[in-house]
């Protein structure tokens, strides 16, 4: 069995190499156990969930199933999406003077343990291992699962893997990474190749571009382009790398080095400037908040949950009822990511 299509298959690839270093065959994989799983790096319930059924599937009276599940034939034409995707280069720096270096076996075992660890980033932000080629690593954020802030995913995601390869310990090497991120309308989905060169493929210029921008990246660096910029806001502090020349790519391109996350208050403002575009349509929940807000001031205490789907406009909302109270005296502390805002405002205490 070839456990490497099996992963694919269940949209797990970024698991390969663990299964592959731990010797994971088709002989052994059906008596794997969620503390195997563990071991293996399978961090995530809903991976480890996945993993399990399929598992058990493996020992039913129903190999047809299985079979059709993981075949390597590509689906039709019509199972490609049309979808806006982060696309993540990663590669290791120096991987061609390590070779001449190293013994084959211990290249290996280093390679080895760059994979996983750059794996277990992309696990731990919901993003998608695409594929292993050599010391480099194809991510997507956005497919097969989206998030609403996938940019900003991506980003961490970079700088995490950054942090991660740098901190191995293994033949006393040290060990440097290099990324570039490019977001953009691509077409993904269709399968390629077969047995472990088999991959979900990416149509769009956005690879290409994500591919320069790693090749642009110093190491421990991330490089981003202007689309990625305009997603993740003022999350992170850059240096500008002004328009750059890019092999393959028509003009100049603007690109930015991601240097650390930004210490921000409010990644409503952080994501959206301090410009924001006139409110339409809330006036009966300002109208509501300014009434509790009255009765606050008159000693009365209030609480108020703002709630709702995320995009639906929770933080504009609070955003607004704290430029009505510009001028009032009042204390403020904002909490929230994205799914979560909680603003809290009080009077001064009387003297």
């Amino acid at each position: 069995m070839d456990v490497v299509a099996w992963l694919r298959g269940l949209g797990l690839g970024q698991y390969e190499a663990a299964f592959r270093d731990n010797a994971i065959d088709g002989t052994v994989l059906p008596s794997l156990t969620a503390e195997d799983l563990r071991d293996l790096g399978v961090t995530l319930v809903g991976h480890r969930r996945r993993l399990l059924d399929a598992i058990t599937a493996l020992g039913a009276d129903a190999p047809t199933a299985v079979v059709a599940r993981v075949s390597p034939v590509a689906p039709a034409p019509a199972d490609a999406e049309r979808r806006q995707l982060m696309v993540m280069f990663c590669d290791l720096v120096g991987s061609t003077a390590l070779s001449a270096r190293l013994d084959p076996e211990d290249l290996r075992e280093v390679i080895a343990v760059y994979h996983r660890a750059v794996a277990q980033i992309i696990a731990g932000l919901d993003g998608f291992v695409a594929k292993y080629m050599g010391d480099g690593v194809l991510i997507y954020f956005g497919y097969p699962q989206a998030h609403e802030d996938d940019a900003e995913r991506a980003v961490r995601a970079g700088l995490g893997v950054i942090e991660a390869v740098g901190r191995l310990d293994i033949k006393s090497l040290t060990l440097q990474a290099r990324v570039g991120i490019a977001t953009g309308l691509v077409v993904v989905g269709d399968l390629i190749g077969e047995g472990s060169a088999q991959e979900q493929s990416v149509v769009g210029e956005t690879p290409n571009l994500a591919a320069r921008l790693q090749a642009l990246a110093e190491p421990d660096a991330v490089v981003i382009a202007a689309a990625t910029r305009r997603l993740v806001g003022d999350l992170f502090e850059y240096r500008d790398l002004g328009a750059v020349e890019l092999k393959g790519v028509a003009g100049l391109v603007p690109a930015w080095q991601v240097l650390r996350q930004s210490v921000v208050a409010s990644r409503f403002e952080a994501l959206r400037g301090s410009a924001l575009t006139r409110l339409i349509g809330r006036d009966e929940e300002i109208d509501l908040l300014l009434r509790r807000w009255a009765r606050a001031k008159a000693g009365n205490g209030q609480v108020v949950l703002v709630s709702g789907e995320p995009g639906l406009g929770k933080s504009r909302i609070t955003a607004a009822l704290a430029e009505r109270l510009h001028g009032e005296p009042h204390l403020r502390g904002v909490h929230g990511r994205g799914r979560e805002i909680q603003v809290t405002d009080r009077t001064e205490p009387p003297a």
